[in-house]
């Protein structure tokens, strides 16, 4: 008989070693939110990014880094008071992890200029057919004005996981589609999720896009500078190299084929903007 481990495995679609790898961190990414839930984290944080909208919202496409916000600031926030249950609930169900937090000094360029001091990263490493890692982010001074909502996960069991609501999950990605710094790879994850929300008519809390703007980039945003911003990016990004960032996440690779600068451009017409 399967154990539990194996039998979420065996949930997703699994054509080729790309899609077990991707499945593989996406069972695991399940088990990392069980073990802070039996541990209480999601009293004092929230999930939010794009492996949230992936799994609690249905997002096509696999994502591998787990992005947490702590409801109000606090500098001394540790997050490893919460490792023993990770490592724990591994161990139930049979996965041995390493936790290791992360040294920013030696982060590149892109990484550490979207990062800012006061978020703390970890590395959860899960030994598996090979090694794969998590990486764990947690911001401990968050930009605030941001609401939450509690949403139920069935695997390895029954819990509710507090997440951003979708209007604030789209604001920070937002934030990160026209803000990011490329160096030489762009982030076409970020595309794929803003083609998302548009679809899915997300109406985008600017509120809160102000409040990320202005702590990550001291800039007051309005709507009009925004939109401008963002649509200058749209034009100018290489769409090539938009779309090869994303291809490995994706199951059915059609979906790229309808991408341009002019459709992300038409799309950024399409939003709802509260």
């Amino acid at each position: 008989m399967e154990d539990i481990f194996e039998q979420m495995l065996h949930r997703h679609t699994i054509a080729g070693d790309n899609d077990r790898k991707n499945a593989l961190y996406e069972v695991m990414q399940h088990v990392v939110l069980s073990g802070l839930y039996r541990g209480g984290f999601f009293k004092e944080a929230a999930f939010y990014g794009g492996t949230c909208l992936r799994i609690f919202h249905g997002l096509r496409r696999y994502s591998e880094d787990m992005d947490f916000s702590l409801l109000e600031k606090n500098s001394d926030f540790k997050l490893e008071t919460y490792f023993p249950a990770i490592i724990e609930e591994a161990r139930l169900l049979g996965r041995e992890v390493t936790i290791t937090k992360k040294d920013k000094r030696n982060f590149g360029k892109v990484e550490s200029a979207f990062l800012k001091d006061n978020t703390d990263v970890y590395n959860i490493t899960f030994q598996t057919e090979k090694s794969l890692k998590i990486k764990i982010e947690v911001d401990t001074n968050p930009p605030l004005s941001f609401n939450t909502e509690q949403r139920l996960l069935l695997q390895p069991f029954s819990f509710p996981t507090r997440c951003f609501a979708l209007p604030d999950l789209y604001a920070g990605k937002m934030h990160a589609l026209t803000f990011r710094a490329w160096k030489n790879r762009i982030k076409g994850r970020d595309w794929y999720d803003f083609e998302w929300y548009v679809r899915n008519r997300v109406p985008l809390d600017f509120e809160h896009l102000k409040v990320r703007t202005q702590e990550f980039n001291g800039i007051d945003l309005t709507k009009e500078h925004f939109l401008e911003l963002l649509k200058n990016r749209l034009a100018s990004a290489d769409i090539n190299a938009v779309k090869a960032d994303v291809i490995p996440y994706i199951i059915d690779k059609r979906e790229l084929d309808i991408w341009s600068n002019d459709y992300f451009l038409q799309l950024a017409d399409m939003m709802v903007l509260e």
